[in-house]
């Protein structure tokens, strides 16, 4: 039995399939010591080689984690600074690898989801999907209603315009803080924090606490992960708009709650 060439790759999870059709358009991959082309197909006795390193093709289920991050890390697996990564701290996994579903920048922390499935990934990250990423912010100073409202109808950022497509007031905050809940559909580099500052407003605390249907377990504590099982993950597909795999059934062992 044989698949696409960028559907295997995907699989082991070096991202989504038209990335991959990218890297082999660029004469990243190779089959069998040929320079591999859109349209191969591979089966599991093919040897494959992307920039110069074997993989090993896997069959394995694929699999998937809520961790709830905190701030003082980085979502990128290598740092020139040596700054701490959410990598470090998640299962060791044999012939995959995880692939975080967008980034948290080092002083953001909450929710972020991981998986090893490169398109699922992909789906999820696409702003064609529309999926809501909600956020906690302790903003600095008062909020002017027009300033809310600027929010919500749309800022010229340095690559585009932005803005939440929802706000509301959280919890006061004695002093000069206040909390607010804020949406939005994409997640461009600091978005929120660069949305806050066009309003001339500090954002001093930041933590992400939704991610379309997926929100942070109360038990699953600042720095923890679980592991996403049966009817969740069904759901997680179901999110990026592709098709659910078979139930499976959660299993202990599998969070570090």
């Amino acid at each position: 039995m044989t698949e696409k060439l960028q559907k295997v790759l995907a699989n082991v999870g070096f991202g989504s399939r038209r990335t991959m059709e990218g890297w082999i358009e660029a004469g990243r991959v190779m089959v069998n010591g040929q320079v591999a082309t859109i349209g191969d197909r591979v089966g599991i006795e093919d040897k494959i080689v992307v920039d110069g390193k074997a993989i090993m093709q896997v069959s394995q289920k694929h699999r998937h984690l809520l961790y709830n991050k905190p701030t003082g890390q980085i979502c990128t697996r290598d740092d020139p600074e040596g700054r701490p990564t959410v990598f470090n701290r998640l299962p060791k996994l044999n012939n995959q690898r995880w692939i975080s579903v967008g980034r948290l920048d080092f002083n953001t922390s909450g929710l972020l989801l991981l998986t090893t499935d490169g398109e699922l990934a992909n789906r999820l990250m696409h702003p064609r999907n529309n999926i809501d990423r909600e956020y906690a912010a302790r903003v600095l100073g008062d909020v002017s209603d027009e300033q809310l409202q600027a929010l919500t109808d749309g800022v010229l950022l340095e690559d585009g315009v932005a803005k939440f497509s929802d706000i509301r007031k959280g919890r006061d905050e004695s002093g000069a803080n206040q909390w607010y809940y804020v949406a939005l559909t994409e997640g461009r580099n600091r978005e929120v924090r660069r949305l806050f500052e066009s309003q001339g407003l500090t954002v001093s605390r930041l933590k992400r606490v939704r991610f379309g249907s997926f929100f942070i377990p109360a038990a699953v504590k600042s720095g923890r992960y679980s592991e996403i099982l049966g009817k969740d993950e069904q759901d997680l597909y179901v999110l990026g708009g592709l098709t659910p795999p078979p139930m499976t059934q959660p299993r202990k062992g599998r969070s570090n709650r």
